[in-house]
């Protein structure tokens, strides 16, 4: 298990290479270094910083969304201080070092692209489509996986919900279970509508989830991303009723003293604008 050697030496922040990997795991050691660190983040987990980790990379998202290049510099230095995070607590533990993910990532890519990295046989054969996945999937057994993997396994449970509905659903699909086209898809988001509409209070929330699924599932037939045509809609919807507040502004009102006729009328118009 690698990493750095630990050094006696005090941090000089001002003669300190700011563009070094070293350096940024050395400020993640000293804001860890109990008595003379950072009471908060002395006491942080992984469990704790886990859900830092998934808005750093959803800031990420955002920021390649927005085409926001300053931005996404800033967001991915996040996002990295977040793999550095979890390998100090890690090795704290002595669990794993950062040179350790180093070398995990490096082997896996390396075992995954043997036609860019293997044989010469390798190399000619090309990647087959689907071959990824292939790789995926076996590499439960070649680490001495007790049981069978389910067609299903590996989507974590943390990815948002409607990424991961469309990950099960294409991993089913390998194996056959599919609707044959979009058109069978669509006649599910009916009947599926139709039983929420029909649904006991008790049962709206579940009828819901189906709903969702089958929207996720047509999401995936028409080569969508969901969670993507959601976040564009979202920002529409803000857009629009920014333009509508604007609106109201101008005329002395707040959407508050306003009403829904006037309100809706002011977001057609934007609308028409493209906005």
């Amino acid at each position: 298990m690698g990493d750095l050697q630990m050094t006696s030496e005090p941090f000089d922040p001002l003669t300190a290479d700011l563009r070094s990997m070293g350096t940024l795991r050395r400020i993640m050691r000293e804001l860890r270094r109990p008595q003379s660190g950072c009471p908060w983040d002395l006491e942080q987990t992984f469990e704790t910083i886990a859900p830092y980790t998934v808005e750093e990379a959803y800031e990420v998202a955002d920021a390649i969304e927005r085409k926001d290049m300053a931005n996404l510099l800033e967001e991915l230095g996040d996002l990295l201080l977040q793999v550095v995070y979890h390998a100090q607590m890690a090795s704290e533990r002595k669990a794993f070092a950062f040179d350790d993910v180093v070398e995990a990532i490096c082997r896996k890519m390396i075992r995954r692209h043997p036609h860019v990295f293997g044989s010469e046989s390798a190399k000619s054969a090309g990647a087959a489509k689907g071959f990824w996945e292939q790789m995926k999937t076996a590499e439960p057994k070649e680490q001495g996986a007790e049981q069978e993997p389910s067609v299903l396994s590996g989507v974590p449970t943390a990815l948002p919900a409607l990424t991961r509905a469309v990950k099960l659903q294409s991993k089913a699909a390998r194996v056959g279970f599919d609707w044959p086209s979009s058109d069978e898809v669509l006649t599910k988001i009916n009947e599926e509508t139709a039983e929420l509409r029909a649904a006991p209070r008790t049962k709206q929330e579940e009828e819901f989830g189906d709903l969702l699924f089958a929207l996720a599932n047509y999401a995936r037939h028409m080569s969508l991303d969901p969670e993507a045509a959601l976040r564009k809609a979202n920002a529409k919807f803000e857009r629009r009723f920014a333009y509508v507040e604007r609106q109201l502004q101008a005329t002395g009102k707040s959407p508050a003293q306003s009403n829904l006729a006037e309100m809706d009328a002011l977001w057609n118009e934007a609308k028409s604008r493209g906005q």
